[in-house]
């Protein structure tokens, strides 16, 4: 324990077991509890080095009076390693104003105040602004009033804080926050089967797959709607022992072409591509195209097998082999995957280890630079510890996206171990509150670790928000996801509103998983049946609005309507990089079935103005402007335009 007490620091994950993580462009909250006996005033700086080693201070300010807590924002600007410590003092001139302002008027100590500043301005320096204030000091014809007046002077005040007149300073201990590419946590992701963009029936009734040449025609469209991560399931040689039919069956016909999850067959495991899709050369033909209309493809990292997989002929002790002499397969009951082989990690773990890490640099060196990975909460969080670890320090821009739809505890682990991201709760987070409770939890208690990405869609997750709906839900769903979290996605197929079940199922009938899905997408652009100028409306919302790359700004609003969800989103200026601050605030209809009217109360200081202050805001959907001030009429319709996403029109010196 140093002189001043400093504790409690943030950022950091719980029992600081692995670094706090940021990315780069985010705002962060530098905080700590600092405090010290007796009545004797304190300041408190960030001083915080970037990964070169160039350090930058910021002055800390009090968060609430009697919380000893001390909080300052800080935006980071580059990838790397970056440190930070808190230095605590005595604020020597503070303490003096302090006892100045209380004894001077009451006519005590009036000479030995003034004493006490002519000694602490002989510290401060040669400046200006202190020569004047010691020459104030000498002037014999002033009051101690007037006297006061001048020292307390804002010059002097600005002065002194900028350096300020410190003693009994303490450091705290060295922190350290991994800084990653901005695509770490802001993204808009979208997910296609390549198999199914060109795939076509033969005369003879059955299907030809599209390839990576086919599936390379629909990254237009794709890129138009403004995403800029597309993310393929997996795309290597499926098993055909046991193979899955149409909606899970177990009876899959000569040309079904079964789940690409049950991953590995005679032409190769994870390392090979599909046949039906191309060759490696095609592959790298598809990653050069996205790259052209401004896509990062991310893959799929599924560590299992089908039973056709080499892996199961060459290292058979990898598996979990039952009394019986058979392999176990996968389940999750009820579900059971009968064409999937689960890795044993206690069988072999170095030899495991080994094997991942070739298969994964090896798609590193073809040009991939995102995987999804799924199920990672049926592996030892130790084994993603060392994996994630590995390939950090080899490769740091690669990002991990976790597919771990498990307990929090888990989730959470996992991003703390080094995901860099996180499907998450959101899916089937509906209710005001509970999308409330949801929102305040991943932009606040568990920002230092956990990045979510909040998909609105799965090949597996079709909800029955979704199911049962309509239009409006998907609108609301997307708007959400859009403007909540820096990154979010949609499955193929949510913008043609795709909402009918597999009866007593969450997955959608005639599963993409298990057959090819041939949609036509310029049919329903002309009937203007699908729901792509929203999402294209939304991801251009994004892009020209730097709250929303944010996740720690948002700021739950108040409404009286249990179906009315409010949230604000606030940049000030000195982070947007326009010169501006940027202020949103959404409002959504949650009842996709009714027309709701309420009011929003709103507290305006989180959104950079007055308490009181009456604004201008803009519907970034519709174009109508309103005048907005604490409480505030709204009408949402579900089968109109469900969502408010009001743009704050800030005067010029806002």
């Amino acid at each position: 324990m140093g002189r001043i007490p400093i504790r409690h620091l943030s950022p950091q994950q719980p029992e600081n077991r692995w670094v706090a993580k940021s990315f780069v462009g985010e705002v962060v909250p530098f905080e700590a509890t600092v405090f010290r006996e007796g009545h004797d005033l304190i300041g408190v700086q960030l001083v915080l080095a970037d990964p070169s080693g160039a350090e930058q201070v910021h002055r800390m300010r009090p968060m609430g009076p009697g919380t000893d807590r001390w909080t300052t924002d800080a935006q980071l600007t580059s990838a790397g390693t970056w440190t930070w410590r808190i230095r605590a003092f005595t604020d020597d001139w503070l303490t003096w104003q302090h006892n100045a302002e209380l004894k001077i008027p009451a006519r005590v100590d009036v000479e030995l105040m003034f004493t006490i500043a002519a000694q602490l301005l002989a510290r401060a320096g040669s400046r200006t602004v202190f020569a004047g204030a010691r020459k104030t000091l000498g002037n014999s014809t002033l009051s101690p009033e007037q006297m006061l007046a001048a020292l307390t002077d804002p010059a002097i005040a600005a002065a002194m804080d900028s350096s300020p007149l410190a003693s009994l300073e303490t450091f705290s201990e060295t922190m350290s926050l991994r800084v990653e590419r901005s695509r770490a946590a802001v993204g808009s992701w979208y997910e296609f089967f390549p198999r199914s963009e060109g795939a076509k029936r033969a005369k003879d009734g059955s299907w030809i797959s599209g390839t990576f040449r086919t599936a390379a025609q629909r990254l237009p469209g794709v890129a138009a709607m403004g995403f800029d991560v597309l993310y393929l399931p997996p795309i290597h040689p499926i098993g055909v022992t046991h193979r899955k039919g149409p909606n899970n069956t177990l009876d899959a016909g000569p040309d079904d072409p079964g789940s690409p999850w049950a991953i590995g067959a005679a032409t190769g495991g994870h390392d090979a591509i599909h046949p039906d899709l191309g060759t490696v050369k095609d592959f790298t033909f598809f990653l050069r195209a996205a790259k052209k209309v401004g896509l990062e493809i991310g893959i799929d990292l599924a560590l299992q097998c089908s039973p056709d997989h080499p892996w199961v002929a060459e290292h058979p002790e990898w598996f979990t082999t039952l009394t019986d002499g058979t392999i176990a397969f996968a389940e999750n009951p009820p579900k059971k995957y009968q064409d999937i082989y689960p890795v044993n990690f206690d069988n072999d773990p170095e030899g495991i280890r080994t094997e991942v890490l070739r298969i994964v640099e090896y798609w590193i060196s073809v040009g991939v630079h995102i995987f999804r990975v799924d199920n990672p909460h049926t592996k030892p969080l130790a084994f993603w510890e060392w994996l994630l670890g590995v390939i950090y320090e080899r490769h740091p821009d690669v990002v991990f996206l976790a597919e771990a739809f498990t307990r929090p505890a888990m989730m959470q682990s996992l991003a703390g171990a080094g995901f860099q991201q996180s499907y998450t709760y959101f899916t089937w987070r509906n209710t005001k509150l509970e999308l409330e409770t949801y929102f305040t939890e991943v932009s606040s208690t568990s920002a230092d670790y956990f990045r979510p990405n909040f998909f609105v869609n799965t090949p597996d997750i079709l909800t029955e928000y979704l199911q049962f709906g309509g239009q409006g839900a998907y609108k609301v769903r997307a708007a959400l996801a859009a403007t909540a979290s820096p990154s979010w996605g949609v499955y193929a197929g949510f913008e043609l509103f795709e909402h009918v079940a597999r009866p007593g199922s969450e997955e959608n009938v005639d599963n993409e998983k298990y057959e090819y899905k041939k949609r036509d997408w310029a049919a329903a652009d002309a009937a203007g049946t699908t729901l792509a100028p929203y999402l294209t409306r939304l991801n251009l919302i994004r892009a020209a609005h730097p709250s929303l790359r944010q996740l720690r700004n948002l700021d739950v609003q108040w409404t009286d309507d249990e179906s009315i969800l409010a949230f604000s989103k606030f940049l000030p200026a000195e982070f947007t990089g326009t010169g501006s601050p940027d202020g949103l605030i959404i409002v959504a209809n949650l009842d996709s079935h009714a027309v709701r009217e309420t009011q929003v109360h709103l507290d305006l200081t989180r959104l950079g103005v007055e308490a009181d202050a009456r604004i201008g805001v803009t519907d970034l959907i519709t174009g109508d402007s309103f005048t907005w001030g604490r409480d505030n009429y709204v009408r949402l319709d579900p089968f109109t335009q469900p969502v408010h996403i009001l743009r704050v029109e800030y005067t010029k010196g806002t």
